[in-house]
C-alpha cells in the first residue's frame, strides 16, 4: 500500500510528510465515518515509525479532521466549522480589531446570503427563519420586564439561529458551513453589540425590526431589498460595537439592555 503523499524522497520532515499524505487521503479518498488504515500499515506505507504516524494522526485530530477513541482506529469526522470558529474566536479575543474584521467578513457573506435566500426562497427556509425571528420577539418581551444573562443568551441564540437559517435557505452549502463555523464568534460579538446598542439609546425591539425587514424581503422574493436590509443591519451592528468598545476604553459602566 502506498497512500497519497508517501514518496520516500520527499524533502518534508517525516511527521509533516505523513500529515500531508493523510490530509490528502481524508479529503480525496475517504468519506466521513471511514476508518484510517492501521498504524502498522501506515508506518509501512510511509516508511516511518508508528510513533510518527501517531503524532501525524494527532495533528489531524487537532484540526478537526479525525476523531480519536481508545482501542480503535482514527475515524474521519463529518466536516464542521469548529476549527475555523476557534480561529475567529482567538482573533477576536486577542485583537480588538478582530471584531471589525468579523463585521467585514459578515458583510461579504451575509449580504449575498440574504440576496440568495430571497431568490431561492422555499417553505422550509422561510419557516426556519421565521421561527428564529419569533424566538427573538418572545425573548425580547421577557427582557422588557426581567433582564438577566440567561435571557440575553437566549436572545442571542435565536439571533444566531436567524442568520444560520438565512444561510441555509440560500441553497449554498459553503455559506451555510461558514455561518455555522462563525456561531460562537457571532454570539460573542452580539453580546458586545447589545451593550453598544443600549449605550446608543436603542432597544432590542429595534434589533428585531431590522431582522423583520430582512425577513419580509426574503419572503417577498426581493433579493435587492434583502441585501440592502442586511447591509443596513450590519452597518448598525458595527456602530453598536464601536460604541461599546469606546465605552470600555473610557471606563464607562455598561448597563443591561432595556425593553
Amino acid at each position: 500500500m502506498r497512500p497519497a503523499g508517501s514518496p520516500r524522497s520527499s524533502p518534508l520532515p517525516a511527521v509533516d510528510r505523513v500529515v500531508a499524505g493523510l490530509t490528502e487521503m481524508v479529503f480525496g479518498e475517504l468519506t466521513p465515518g471511514a476508518q484510517l488504515p492501521s498504524e502498522a500499515d501506515l508506518a509501512t506505507a510511509y516508511s516511518v515509525s508508528r510513533l510518527t504516524v501517531r503524532e501525524a494522526v494527532k495533528v489531524l485530530a487537532g484540526r478537526g479532521l479525525l476523531e480519536l477513541a481508545r482501542g480503535r482506529r482514527a475515524v474521519v469526522r463529518e466536516p464542521d466549522g469548529s476549527t475555523f470558529g476557534d480561529f475567529l474566536g482567538a482573533v477576536m479575543k486577542h485583537d480588538p480589531k478582530g471584531l471589525f474584521d468579523l463585521i467585514e467578513v459578515r458583510q461579504a457573506l451575509e449580504i449575498h446570503s440574504a440576496q440568495l435566500s430571497a431568490k431561492r426562497k422555499n417553505r422550509a427556509g422561510i419557516a426556519a427563519i421565521e421561527a428564529a425571528l419569533q424566538g427573538m420577539r418572545e425573548t425580547a418581551a421577557e427582557m422588557g420586564h426581567r433582564w438577566d444573562s440567561a435571557t440575553e443568551d437566549r436572545f442571542h441564540e435565536y439571533d444566531v439561529g436567524f442568520h444560520e437559517a438565512l444561510a441555509l435557505s440560500s441553497g449554498n452549502r459553503l455559506l451555510a458551513y461558514l455561518l455555522e463555523a462563525m456561531a460562537a464568534p457571532l454570539r460573542a460579538s452580539f453580546h458586545l453589540s447589545m451593550q453598544g446598542h443600549q449605550l446608543r439609546a436603542r432597544t432590542p425591539d429595534e434589533t428585531i425590526a431590522a431582522h423583520e425587514r430582512i425577513f419580509e424581503c426574503v419572503k417577498a422574493g426581493d433579493g435587492r431589498g434583502a441585501a440592502q436590509a442586511m447591509r443596513l443591519h450590519l452597518r448598525e451592528s458595527e456602530r453598536d460595537i464601536r460604541a461599546a468598545q469606546n465605552a470600555r476604553l473610557n471606563g464607562d459602566n455598561i448597563l443591561a439592555p432595556k425593553g
